[in-house]
């Protein structure tokens, strides 16, 4: 039985790598991605060395005035939404594989700030700005006296004909606008337009040359503003909560990017750990060591495990890849581009299992750290040679998952043979002094060795049983049912009962310490 689930155990951990190794193309992706919210938030980007002119950090920190309170905060909302839609944007263009880039014109190398026409251009892979694509954002109609914003978006479009803003219009500048009011804004123009052109065919009935041409004009100048609007990435109410709480605001956006990672890495876990177990079945099967039903149930259980594996990697992995991406060390950056991340998930999931064992009973002192040292060393590999894997095979999921099984399988193949070695070293020792007519005290002081190794560990662990198995338990129940601050809380009650430092509470606490550049040691 214990050698059943020990098989089960390396089963399921060389399954483990494989997700690891499969999920890498897009924890690296999302992980990409997700940084943009963070640099969006700080103005530092690390990895390329560029700070930004405004960022939701500084934004906020710019003083106020009681008296303008109102229009102080809806043009700060208005720079905010201008860097958090390039973030937005940006994430989005990565996620979707694209080389271009959307910039703050003010952001732009050796360029006067306050472009006359443009907020944002996009440039292409080697930095060039794309013809064409410069935008105008526009976050105005707020009012004092229209607390719900009912009539935001009518006065918007009022003020976007007025004589101050007519240049967008002669130069053809696409506007970008709240995106909760672009429909109402365009249905509006539309109203107006068909409003003008009645006055218009009157005007026209009557002779009256002056309000033609003054009514054509105004019917062109609506129908090139409807044309060049764009709705924003953002809201108005996003825009605002972007001023009034920016590490909120940066959150939300890094939880919704590690979400959808989950998700994209779930589907994909959900397909390997589905196939494994109906292979495994089907075998089982024709053994005749269960039945159809069993089986059956045993392939249903197994997708969702590895769904719900999958999506801890994607979460977490592309979370701790978008931090490290932009850290401040060059080193935790090169770290970043390897698949560390997912199988810092992985490594995580495989320890608490066998320390679980542990403290069940179901395994020893020794037999714990052999383990340990075997997950250890083949998760690690697996992080390597799936980079390697995806560079022999271009193909996502498939050179990941390659190279990621490999390198476990290689790694926990050699720590086998070394522990085999040391294993059949000691007997030739101990069959050595068996010859020499020392044998029984030497094996005496051998087993003691032994048992004073695991009375060591059960005196420094088994104080603190049942913390852990409470602990392993929140643990189990967090990845099952995806609590990220389950997981946290549980992890952190074993550290501090080692006397350890919690370096974080909530995965709040975690993006908050990532967001403001924080130092703390894991």
């Amino acid at each position: 039985m214990a050698q059943n689930s020990s098989k089960k155990d390396k089963q399921d951990d060389f399954l483990r790598a494989g997700i690891a190794g499969a999920s890498y193309e897009t924890v690296q992706r999302y992980g990409s991605a997700l940084k943009e919210h963070l640099v969006g938030f700080s103005g530092a980007d690390n990895e390329t060395g560029t700070r930004l002119q405004k960022s939701l950090k500084s934004i906020q920190a710019q003083g106020t005035n009681d008296e303008y309170a109102f229009s102080i905060r809806q043009q700060k909302a208005g720079w905010a939404a201008e860097v958090k839609d390039t973030a937005t944007s940006n994430a989005e263009n990565i996620i979707a594989g694209k080389n271009s880039r959307k910039i703050r014109h003010d952001d732009l190398p050796n360029t006067p700030a306050n472009h006359p026409l443009f907020d944002h251009v996009e440039v292409d892979a080697d930095g060039n700005i794309i013809a064409g694509s410069g935008s105008q954002m526009k976050f105005i109609g707020a009012s004092a006296n229209d607390p719900t914003g009912a009539g935001n978006a009518e006065r918007a479009l009022k003020k976007l004909q007025s004589k101050d803003f007519q240049k967008y219009i002669d130069n053809d500048v696409k506007i970008e606008v709240p995106k909760d009011e672009y429909q109402q804004m365009i249905d509006r123009a539309t109203d107006e337009i068909s409003s003008l052109q009645k006055q218009l065919e009157r005007a026209r009935a009557n002779g009256n040359e002056k309000a033609i041409a003054n009514l054509e004009k105004k019917i062109d100048n609506l129908n090139k503003l409807k044309k060049n609007l764009r709705p924003s990435k953002l809201t108005r109410k996003q825009s605002l909560e972007a001023v009034d709480n920016p590490e909120l605001s940066t959150i939300k956006s890094v939880a919704n990017v590690s979400h959808r990672a989950g998700i994209k890495t779930a589907e994909t876990a959900a397909l390997i750990g589905g196939s494994a177990s109906l292979v495994r079945n089907i075998v089982g099967m024709c053994k005749g060591e269960i039945e159809a039903d069993e089986a059956a149930l045993n392939v249903v259980k197994d997708t969702a495990q590895s769904a719900a594996m999958g999506y801890g990697t994607g979460f977490a992995g592309s979370a701790i890849k978008g931090a490290m991406q932009n850290s401040t060390s060059e080193y935790t950056r090169a770290l970043a581009k390897t698949n560390v991340a997912g199988t810092i998930v992985a490594v995580t999931v495989s320890a608490s299992k066998t320390l679980s064992k542990y403290f069940k009973g179901e395994i020893d002192g020794t037999q714990c750290l052999e383990d340990l040292g075997e997950q250890g060393t083949g998760m690690i590999a697996s992080s390597m040679f799936t980079v390697i894997g995806q560079a022999v095979i271009p193909i996502p999921v498939v050179g990941g998952l390659v190279g990621g099984m490999v390198g476990y399988a290689l790694s926990s193949a050699t720590y086998g043979v070394l522990m085999n070695s040391l294993k059949e070293a000691k007997l030739a020792h101990e069959e050595r002094i068996a010859i020499e007519k020392a044998c029984e005290e030497h094996i005496k002081m051998i087993r003691g060795y032994r048992a004073q190794m695991n009375e060591i560990i059960e005196k420094y662990l088994s104080g603190a049983m049942e913390i852990f198995n409470e602990s392993f338990s929140g643990i189990k129940d967090a990845l099952d049912i995806g609590d990220v601050d389950l997981l946290i809380e549980s992890a952190n009650n074993i550290t501090a009962s080692f006397g350890g430092n919690k370096p974080f509470e909530t995965m709040d606490d975690f993006n908050n310490k990532m967001l403001l550049g924080e130092t703390f040691k894991l």
